[in-house]
């Protein structure tokens, strides 16, 4: 009887024991550098259909990415969300891979991470808008053309400390090499029409304005404009034109918001859940039409927005490159004076 009633008491205080480590896999926690707005209601879905509480913190993409090296194999997130495939978080060394074979059957090789580290969730072109009544589409080609001294004082950009800038640029460095690239950005920052200032939607509202006759922005900045509240950026908006550069060659310069496990992970069986629920059909639409985003995933239909623009040919480049070559991008845009 002693002994029948030992073994119970150990039973009892094992399972007890066991018990948060059961609960911790019933929960993920994730670090996101994309606005809680776009990313909250997709989690609380995630959380109804799976019983997974889902934890969210969210900040600047800089300071996610530090705060993850700081805090080291202690941290507590599970997954991180970028805004863009440049930053350097695998580099960093903060992140693990986790490529399933379902991520590979739902997102394009050239989309994802050559070594599995991070897959794609949606997809930006980085198009060019233009003043309807200032400037045609056949003055239009490509991004190295926008060197050209037709366009001096005529294109308005934000900073060079935009990682989407640095991404293009690295994105030129990967086609066309240093040297080229280095003569694009030196003729670009000559042809700006001010000091580069403000974000993607202040540069349409820049052309709209007449400061100048063409920016360089991210598609999703004036899908969000043209579906916003604000009326005066809805008449921004629509006094501007899409134009896709490079279609006679690599294609329109793309890039995406991006999901990874962080090497530091507890959960990480919720947080592959997590990614790949995602990455379903109805959570990329739901992107679509609320952020006009392009979806990874080949069956999710575009919103109407993003079906006016039309379709167009993208580079294919693997946006592995762009975090490598995301140091050297900014060394070329320094030394060329863009601020």
């Amino acid at each position: 009887m002693k002994n029948l009633f030992k073994n119970s008491c150990l039973l009892l205080l094992s399972c007890a024991l066991s018990l948060p480590v059961y609960a911790a896999l019933d929960e993920v926690n994730v670090y996101s550098a994309r606005k809680e707005q776009l990313i909250k209601p997709l989690l609380e879905n995630f959380t109804k259909q799976t019983g997974i509480e889902v934890n969210l913190v969210t900040s600047k993409a800089d300071a996610l990415l530090k705060r993850l090296e700081s805090e080291g194999i202690n941290s507590p997130a599970d997954i991180f969300i970028t805004t863009d495939a440049g930053r350097r978080a695998k580099e960093a060394g903060v992140l693990q891979p986790i490529l399933t074979e379902k991520m590979k059957r739902l997102v394009p090789e050239h989309l994802r991470d050559a070594d599995g580290y991070w897959v794609g969730l949606t997809t930006r072109s980085r198009m060019l808008v233009y003043a309807k009544d200032r400037v045609k589409p056949s003055e239009l080609s490509t991004y190295e053309d926008l060197a050209s001294p037709k366009w001096k004082k005529r294109i308005c950009v934000r900073s060079s400390n935009n990682i989407y800038n640095q991404s293009l640029v690295a994105s030129m460095l990967a086609h066309q090499g240093e040297k080229i690239t280095t003569q694009w950005v030196e003729g670009l920052v000559n042809n700006m029409a001010r000091k580069p200032k403000g974000g993607d939607r202040d540069q349409i509202k820049a052309v709209a304005a007449g400061q100048c006759d063409i920016a360089i922005v991210n598609t999703y900045y004036l899908g969000q404009m043209l579906n916003g509240n604000d009326p005066k950026q809805v008449k921004a908006a629509q006094q501007v034109a899409v134009f896709w550069p490079n279609q006679a060659g690599r294609g329109a310069h793309i890039n995406v918001s991006g999901i990874a496990v962080t090497k530091a992970a507890k959960n990480k069986h919720s947080a592959i859940k997590l990614i790949e629920f995602l990455l379903s059909k109805d959570a990329q639409i739901w992107y679509a039409k609320t952020n006009n985003e392009y979806p990874v995933i080949a069956d999710a239909p575009w919103s109407e927005t993003l079906n006016a623009w039309g379709t167009f040919h993208s580079d294919a480049l693997n946006l592995t490159r762009l975090g490598e070559l995301n140091t050297k991008a900014i060394r070329i845009m320094d030394r060329a004076g863009w601020r």
